[in-house]
């Protein structure tokens, strides 16, 4: 069974790029058929997955404005071995489009929509949203099954926290009941720094059972890999930063597992 996975948070520079490029690479490094989808017009993650922007025909501009379909946007089989619908600055216009009173009911369900056609290709589908809490966010949260929140530990990160939250639980009351919160991932942490342990702290008491294990640090070869289009896994497998993705993959399917099991022993 496919899981549909947003990976978001409103406010930028936490690493949600990197933990969706990455996770996506880790994942298929366990053997699970992967599809990476950029929703963010920064088109970041469609850079740090090896594909030239000069490259790009069709992006997910063309996917929400249903002027293509799913398959005919995807690319197949890049540097981190999964699949990619990709994105750039034309995003932006579908943002504006989807906004605007021609676009109709429904503006909010053109992902998901457009994904049925190849969410039976894949174990995993991994998003990848803008830091913002726009119609593309809406978008990834009705297409998705869960969404997983990466988060740096630092002042804000609570106070901008409970936006995200109450996005989520809007959508969950109106257009998508089962969408859930598959948990929080710590990301750049350092554990010599006390205020980093002082929010990991509040984040373990304010969302027990919902915080990974996996912490991911602070490394310069997670930072190097995107300018060279890999992930960390391909650019150096041995690094810290890459031994921490490949124990988020792990723990993201282990939790998976345990949560099929469960809902087979309540059936």
């Amino acid at each position: 069974m496919t899981q549909t996975l947003a990976i978001a948070n409103q406010k930028g520079g936490v690493g949600k790029t990197t933990t969706c490029v990455n996770l996506a690479a880790s994942l298929v490094s366990n053997g699970r058929r992967v599809l990476l989808v950029d929703m963010d017009p920064q088109g970041n993650a469609t850079v740090g997955s090896g594909l030239e922007r000069s490259q790009i025909e069709a992006t997910n501009y063309e996917l929400l404005m249903a002027e293509a379909s799913a398959d005919a946007v995807r690319y197949q089989g890049l540097n981190g071995g999964f699949d990619l619908l990709p994105a750039n600055g034309d995003l932006t216009a579908a943002e504006v489009a989807l906004m605007g009173g021609d676009a109709g009911e429904g503006r909010e369900k053109r992902l998901q929509t457009a994904l049925a056609q190849v969410r039976d290709d894949y174990d995993h589908i991994l998003i990848d949203c803008p830091p913002a809490l726009n119609i593309l966010t809406i978008n990834a949260f009705v297409a998705a099954d869960r969404v997983l929140i990466p988060i740096q530990c630092e002042y804000y990160a609570l106070e901008g926290l409970s936006a995200l939250l109450n996005t989520i639980e809007r959508v969950q009351q109106t257009v998508n009941p089962d969408l859930a919160i598959e948990g929080l991932v710590r990301t750049m942490f350092d554990g010599r720094n006390n205020l980093a342990n002082q929010v990991g702290a509040q984040l373990l008491a304010h969302f027990p059972g919902q915080v990974y294990r996996t912490q991911i640090p602070r490394n310069v070869r997670l930072a190097e890999a995107p300018s060279h289009g890999l992930a960390v896994l391909q650019y150096d497998r041995s690094s810290r930063g890459a031994v921490a993705y490949l124990a988020l993959a792990s723990e993201l399917l282990r939790r998976q597992h345990n949560g099929a099991k469960a809902a087979g022993e309540k059936a």
